[in-house]
């Protein structure tokens, strides 16, 4: 059966940890990536991909940083933006050489997106997004004491950036995205899109954060009234007791048990917590919620493989 399927491809699997960041690693990344969305077309799946943008947009500030004697640095949801157009024409070439070795009918769009948040967001006193490479204590320590930036240790694998991640309330251009859909593979709400409000004199305005790519995905995937919300991440479960002899791979899960292991604090707060906050939220309007690799993505929409979450684990 045809689904309509939002796909959240996370920032990691374009520019890989402890990876060089040069273009040809990452256009390389995307191209493996991009083979499995396109043959979710074929098998006549109708997909909007999002994609998250943390390493990249860390490294187009990084680059700002470095040159601002020469150019003045862009303020972060520039970045933020000029990341979405450098990663849409990525993802948008290499699915147009994928659908066409495939044999497929079917255009790809990428869209800039803006996505609207509340400029007094508590999120701005208390940054938590990751952005950026990954760096040993001392580098990271460094950077804290001359640059100001506020870095924390990520899931064992490194010290990060961290910058401001308010809750993204409307997706603008919606519309545009669902009149797309049935005719393209629609790329849209990169890095989880540029973050904007409205002034009071009703204007927009950026504003400096980086939006969680999962949160936004589910606004999207709400907003375009998908049937499956997908998040593609590095592993082919999520898991409870992660790393301990107790481990357990989650597959079908109800919305109550995945708010029990929530409460219990199973998941980290700047990896799979958003992750399954997200789940829960789209779950709970009765529709399919899916956590796995990408590897593993067809399989786990015909309910083989991945983490399902479901407002009932049995329906």
């Amino acid at each position: 059966m045809s689904k309509r399927v939002v796909l959240a491809l996370g920032g990691n699997a374009i520019l890989q940890p402890k990876q060089e960041a040069s273009y040809e690693n990452q256009y390389n990344n995307v191209y493996a990536a991009t083979r499995k969305m396109a043959e979710l077309k074929k098998i006549g799946h109708n997909v909007v991909i999002t994609h998250g943008n943390g390493p990249q947009v860390g490294n187009i500030i990084a680059q700002n940083e470095a040159a601002k004697d020469i150019v003045d640095p862009l303020p972060i949801n520039a970045c933020n933006a000029e990341s979405q157009g450098f990663i849409g024409y990525m993802m948008e070439e290499a699915l147009k050489n994928h659908l066409h070795a495939l044999d497929i009918q079917s255009d790809v769009v990428t869209l800039l997106t803006m996505v609207e948040v509340d400029k007094d967001d508590k999120a701005f006193e208390n940054p938590t997004k990751p952005i950026g490479v990954f760096f040993d204590e001392v580098e990271a320590k460094r950077l804290e004491e001359v640059h100001g930036f506020v870095m924390v240790e990520d899931a064992g694998r490194g010290y990060r950036r961290v910058v401001p991640s308010p809750e993204p309330l409307v997706i603008h251009g919606v519309n545009q995205i669902k009149a797309l859909i049935d005719q393209a593979i629609v790329i849209s709400s990169g890095g989880g899109g540029i973050p904007v409000y409205h002034d009071e004199e009703g204007s927009i305005q950026g504003v400096e954060a980086v939006i969680d790519k999962d949160r936004s995905g589910l606004k999207l995937a709400q907003q375009v009234d998908a049937d499956t919300f997908m998040m593609l991440t590095d592993v082919s479960n999520v898991c409870v007791n992660f790393g301990k002899p107790n481990e357990e791979k989650l597959e079908t899960i109800s919305v109550d048990e995945a708010k029990a292991y929530v409460a219990e604090g199973q998941f980290p707060a700047g990896s799979m917590l958003p992750k399954i906050e997200a789940a829960i939220q789209f779950a709970e309007m009765g529709k399919e919620a899916i956590i796995c690799s990408l590897d593993d993505a067809i399989e786990a929409l015909e309910g083989k493989a991945g983490t399902r979450i479901l407002l009932n684990a049995n329906q």
